[in-house]
């Protein structure tokens, strides 16, 4: 008889413990419901790691849900996809038609990345290790000198350095973000959101958002959010200008457009042009410069400005204006856009402070409907004598000529918009329906209802919701 079979050790050996499932404990993100179910495999009969480690013994696996292709309706089976901390993001419902006797007040934003200056730091940088002075030093010592603004403040970090030179989808989930904080109307509990690439689809440099509702007009209205300081901060750190505007028909069917002439339609001031060109008395482009530096500090009006520097330019010859034809630089897309204004049958006009010989030789040559400017007077001589014929075109003038071409044409104020860069802009961006800042300066910029940084006045098209495609079809 073997000794091993009846060994009393072997007969009294218990067996393996096993843990069966109703001995295991539940799962902390399961029981909580942060568990997100893993991904099911196109394998048949696949069923991954989480059903290897899982005691399936006895247990049912359901076959897969046959596919139905997306109606573009949520449902049951196609809810509403969800971004981060509940945004709802719809890509096709929020753009229907709202039920028969309601109307939905929706907020078109466009997002336009800078392109002239992707990610590059911003000029009021300093770091306090590269200053000249100490921490917390006064600039100067002189009360006379002491500079009555603040220093400028440190910019916050662009954040298209790190996801990208565009319009990424961490900069739509942060500025759907940003929107979510604002109050809703009263009795509105949810908001959507759809967006479109009006450029590309992999790399948008423009993205049109439509948000719905838009934030109660009666705690905070539309040209106050456009001032919000967090929008202004979003701007900076995602590198971008974004427009607001409400979603109505005038939006998308403009039917005048006006344009100031000098840093708008050309990229020159013409009468600095024309000092600079003068060499005779040598002294003339420093002595317009003085009244120019001099009116940008309050100290001269713009009429008052604008006499004084034409009075430098007594006894020149009237063909002054014509040797300055060719120098004149045409801004970035201006031809291409006014082209497509010919085809949409808008009505355009260039209300400038310059010099009527040029700015009419200019709406000329682009096609423009209508130009006004100052009429300098010339002698019987063919000289400058350095007076200026009828009201100088400043800020009011402006806003009348506007109103005046408006109403001849018929046109709604809703339809209408201004483009201009200077203080003597604003009361005709004011006035009309859109006010664009180009380029402008910051207090331009601040004021105005809408602002464009870039290098091509065609980005203009996108504003009225039109896609590249679309602008193609409209410069050919």
């Amino acid at each position: 008889m073997d000794s091993r079979d009846s060994s009393p050790a072997k007969q009294t050996r218990a067996g393996r413990p096993q843990l069966s499932p109703s001995m295991r404990s539940g799962s902390f993100l399961s029981e909580h419901q942060q568990y997100r179910s893993p991904l099911q495999s196109d394998v048949p009969n696949h069923f991954g790691i989480d059903t290897v480690v899982e005691d399936l013994r006895g247990a049912r696996i359901s076959p897969l849900k046959s596919f139905s292709p997306f109606s573009g309706v949520p449902g049951k089976d196609d809810p509403p996809p969800r971004i981060v901390e509940g945004l709802n993001h719809d890509f096709s419902h929020p753009n229907c038609a709202p039920p028969r006797g309601t109307s939905l007040q929706r907020l078109i934003a466009t997002l336009m990345y800078k392109t002239k200056a992707p990610g590059a730091p911003s000029p009021l940088r300093q770091s306090s290790s590269t200053s000249d002075l100490p921490a917390n030093f006064a600039p100067t010592t002189n009360p006379e000198k002491f500079p009555l603004e603040p220093p400028p403040t440190v910019e916050p970090e662009s954040l298209d350095n790190i996801y990208g030179s565009y319009i990424s989808p961490m900069c739509i989930t942060s500025f759907l973000h940003l929107m979510s904080i604002f109050p809703l109307p009263h009795g509105v509990t949810e908001t959507s959101s759809s967006h479109r690439c009006l450029d590309d689809q992999e790399h948008p440099l423009v993205v049109e958002l439509t948000l719905s509702p838009a934030p109660a007009p009666d705690y905070l209205s539309l040209e106050d959010l456009r001032k919000h300081e967090l929008i202004y901060r979003f701007e900076r750190e995602w590198n971008v200008d974004v427009v607001l505007q409400t979603d109505t028909l005038w939006r998308r069917h403009p039917r005048l457009v006006v344009f100031d002439m000098d840093s708008t339609l050309i990229t020159q001031e013409v009468i600095d042009l024309l000092a600079a060109t003068i060499t005779d008395p040598p002294d003339l482009a420093a002595k317009v410069a003085d009244i120019t530096h001099r009116a940008m500090l309050g100290e001269l009006e713009f009429d008052a400005a604008f006499r004084a520097r034409v009075a430098l330019l007594k006894d020149l010859p009237a063909t002054i204006f014509e040797q300055l034809r060719p120098v004149l630089d045409v801004t970035k897309g201006v031809p291409q856009l006014l082209r497509a204004f010919k085809k949409l049958g808008i009505k355009t006009a260039v209300l400038s402070g310059g010099f009527l010989p040029l700015t009419s030789w200019l709406a000329k040559e682009l096609g423009i409907d209508y130009a006004h400017a100052n009429e300098v007077v010339i002698s019987s001589e063919g000289r400058l004598t350095g007076e200026v014929l009828g009201r100088i075109v400043g800020k009011e003038r402006k806003q009348e000529l506007l109103l005046e071409i408006a109403k001849k044409e018929g046109v709604a104020l809703e339809q209408v918009i201004a483009v201009g860069d200077g203080a003597n802009d604003l009361l005709m961006l004011g006035t009309a329906g859109l006010g664009v800042a180009w380029n402008a300066k910051p207090l331009v910029q601040m004021e105005a209802s809408a602002r464009l940084n870039g290098d091509s006045l065609l980005d203009l098209l996108y504003l009225f919701g039109f896609t590249r495609e679309e602008v193609d079809m409209l410069i050919i």
